[in-house]
Protein backbone atom coordinates (compact mmCIF):
# COMPACT_ATOMS: atom_id res chain seq x y z
CA UNK A 1 0.00 0.00 0.00
CA UNK A 2 1.27 3.40 -1.16
CA UNK A 3 -0.72 5.48 1.70
CA UNK A 4 -1.02 9.75 1.77
CA UNK A 5 -2.41 11.09 4.74
CA UNK A 6 -4.95 14.15 5.47
CA UNK A 7 -4.83 15.75 8.54
CA UNK A 8 -6.65 18.46 10.32
CA UNK A 9 -4.67 21.86 10.15
CA UNK A 10 -6.45 23.17 12.95
CA UNK A 11 -5.55 20.16 15.17
CA UNK A 12 -1.45 19.95 13.96
CA UNK A 13 -0.34 22.01 16.49
CA UNK A 14 -2.32 19.71 19.22
CA UNK A 15 -0.71 16.70 17.67
CA UNK A 16 2.35 15.25 15.66
CA UNK A 17 0.28 12.01 14.24
CA UNK A 18 2.31 9.74 16.47
CA UNK A 19 -0.75 7.53 17.03
CA UNK A 20 -1.61 7.48 13.49
CA UNK A 21 2.46 6.14 12.43
CA UNK A 22 1.96 3.81 15.10
CA UNK A 23 -1.15 2.80 13.45
CA UNK A 24 0.22 2.47 10.37
CA UNK A 25 3.56 0.71 11.72
CA UNK A 26 1.73 -1.85 13.54
CA UNK A 27 -1.36 -2.65 10.89
CA UNK A 28 -4.12 -1.88 13.54
CA UNK A 29 -7.25 -0.28 13.58
CA UNK A 30 -8.15 1.13 9.72
CA UNK A 31 -5.19 -1.04 8.53
CA UNK A 32 -5.74 -4.01 10.15
CA UNK A 33 -6.57 -5.82 7.16
CA UNK A 34 -3.49 -4.37 4.88
CA UNK A 35 -1.01 -7.46 4.33
CA UNK A 36 1.24 -5.71 2.03
CA UNK A 37 3.73 -3.26 3.49
CA UNK A 38 2.82 0.50 4.08
CA UNK A 39 4.69 2.75 2.37
CA UNK A 40 3.60 7.07 3.60
CA UNK A 41 3.89 8.48 0.38
CA UNK A 42 2.47 11.93 2.11
CA UNK A 43 1.19 13.38 5.65
CA UNK A 44 -0.28 16.57 4.27
CA UNK A 45 -3.13 19.11 6.12
CA UNK A 46 -6.65 19.72 4.54
CA UNK A 47 -5.72 23.02 4.27
CA UNK A 48 -8.11 24.94 6.45
CA UNK A 49 -11.88 25.00 6.42
CA UNK A 50 -13.89 24.09 4.69
CA UNK A 51 -11.02 21.33 3.77
CA UNK A 52 -9.97 23.83 0.44
CA UNK A 53 -6.94 22.19 -0.70
CA UNK A 54 -7.88 18.60 0.42
CA UNK A 55 -8.73 17.49 -3.35
CA UNK A 56 -5.47 19.17 -4.50
CA UNK A 57 -3.60 17.40 -1.90
CA UNK A 58 -4.69 14.16 -2.50
CA UNK A 59 -4.58 14.22 -6.41
CA UNK A 60 -0.64 15.18 -5.49
CA UNK A 61 0.35 12.65 -3.34
CA UNK A 62 -1.66 10.10 -6.06
CA UNK A 63 0.74 11.42 -8.53
CA UNK A 64 3.45 11.00 -6.03
CA UNK A 65 2.53 6.96 -6.24
CA UNK A 66 0.26 6.74 -3.43
CA UNK A 67 -2.91 4.15 -3.98
CA UNK A 68 -4.38 4.76 -0.98
CA UNK A 69 -5.35 8.04 0.88
CA UNK A 70 -6.66 8.07 4.57
CA UNK A 71 -8.34 11.09 6.18
CA UNK A 72 -6.56 10.72 9.95
CA UNK A 73 -9.16 10.50 12.80
CA UNK A 74 -8.59 14.25 13.81
CA UNK A 75 -11.06 15.61 10.54
CA UNK A 76 -13.45 12.22 10.92
CA UNK A 77 -13.49 11.17 15.13
CA UNK A 78 -12.57 14.64 16.38
CA UNK A 79 -9.41 13.48 18.02
CA UNK A 80 -7.74 14.72 19.81
CA UNK A 81 -10.43 17.61 20.84
CA UNK A 82 -13.43 15.57 20.24
CA UNK A 83 -15.33 17.63 17.35
CA UNK A 84 -15.24 15.89 14.16
CA UNK A 85 -14.70 18.67 10.86
CA UNK A 86 -17.40 19.98 10.31
CA UNK A 87 -16.84 19.55 6.11
CA UNK A 88 -15.68 15.82 6.75
CA UNK A 89 -18.41 14.15 4.64
CA UNK A 90 -18.08 16.98 1.87
CA UNK A 91 -14.36 16.58 1.79
CA UNK A 92 -14.36 12.79 1.80
CA UNK A 93 -16.70 13.24 -1.26
CA UNK A 94 -15.14 15.52 -3.10
CA UNK A 95 -11.61 13.47 -2.91
CA UNK A 96 -13.96 10.76 -3.82
CA UNK A 97 -15.03 12.25 -6.66
CA UNK A 98 -11.83 13.66 -8.05
CA UNK A 99 -9.83 10.52 -7.82
CA UNK A 100 -12.42 8.10 -9.28
CA UNK A 101 -12.83 4.39 -7.88
CA UNK A 102 -8.89 3.31 -8.90
CA UNK A 103 -7.55 5.17 -5.21
CA UNK A 104 -8.52 3.68 -2.28
CA UNK A 105 -10.55 5.72 0.46
CA UNK A 106 -10.14 4.83 4.73
CA UNK A 107 -11.81 7.29 6.18
CA UNK A 108 -9.92 7.22 9.84
CA UNK A 109 -7.17 6.16 11.30
CA UNK A 110 -7.28 5.46 15.05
Amino acid sequence: MKLGLIRCLQTEDMCSGTTDFKVIKNKKLAFKDVEDDIDIIGFVSCGGCPGKKAVSRAEGMVKQGADTIAFCSCITKGNPIGVPCPHAEAIINAVKKKLGNSIKIIDYTH
